[in-house]
């Protein structure tokens, strides 16, 4: 009976032997094919790179341009506005701008109906004016021409206050405005903007706050 007993028991043994044997030699063969698995990628990309050219543009830079366009002075006709501009590129999104600009102006309806009268003289038609300015960088980004050209490029705001001088006298002055920043190379920006030059005249009797618009096109140079 003891005998066999023990031969019962020998055998449990070389079974519970042999199934750890197994056990091991199947977790081996897991971790090999696990490890050859992972060194396989799981996509292969075959994509071709674009390269892109940024704008170097340091936060330091300095711009320097012209400008021409049309300005409409309130009550006194339409006609072509030109000026010069200074950019101070203060961070990637502000920028500090000065801007000198001048414009001849018409005569008004009154003076036109009168037959006579004038108002002004010919020296105190020329609307000239100055003022510096905050511009905030908006929505930057690449304007496309055609499929195979593509231009660094930006919408901006800018506000700002300043001087008018006109009829003989001088006006402060708040401008705000809208513009389109391209950059064709890395050293020339070309510039489309609106602005409205505000302040408060008595001109033709009751004082009113003038509205005094203007549409213009720039070409700057970095430096």
């Amino acid at each position: 009976m003891d005998r066999r007993i023990l031969v019962l028991l020998l055998k449990s043994c070389l079974t519970l032997l042999a199934l750890v044997v197994l056990s091991a030699c199947g977790r081996n063969n897991l971790v090999a094919d696990n490890s050859a698995d992972a060194a396989l990628p799981v996509i292969n990309p075959d994509v071709e790179r674009r390269e892109v050219s940024e704008p170097k543009i340091s936060t330091q830079d300095f711009e320097l341009g012209g400008y021409v366009g049309y300005m409409s002075v309130e009550d006194f006709g339409t006609n072509v506005v030109y000026g010069a501009r200074l950019n101070y590129h203060l961070t990637e999104h502000f920028f500090a701008q000065a801007n000198y600009g001048t414009t001849d102006t018409d005569k008004t309806s009154f003076e036109e109906l009168s037959g006579g009268a004038q108002l002004l003289t010919d020296s105190e038609r020329t609307y000239t004016y100055y003022n510096a300015s905050l511009g905030l960088n908006l929505l930057p980004g690449e304007s496309f021409v055609g499929s195979d050209w593509a231009f660094n490029s930006a919408l901006y705001l800018v506000g700002g206050v300043g001087n008018t001088d006109f009829a003989g006298d001088d006006y402060f002055t708040v401008t705000l405005g809208a513009g389109y920043r391209m950059l064709p190379i890395d050293a020339v920006a070309i510039n489309f903007d609106v602005r409205d030059h505000m302040f408060d005249s008595d001109l033709l009797g009751d004082s009113k706050i003038t509205h005094n618009i203007e549409f213009s096109m720039g070409l700057n140079f970095f430096f």
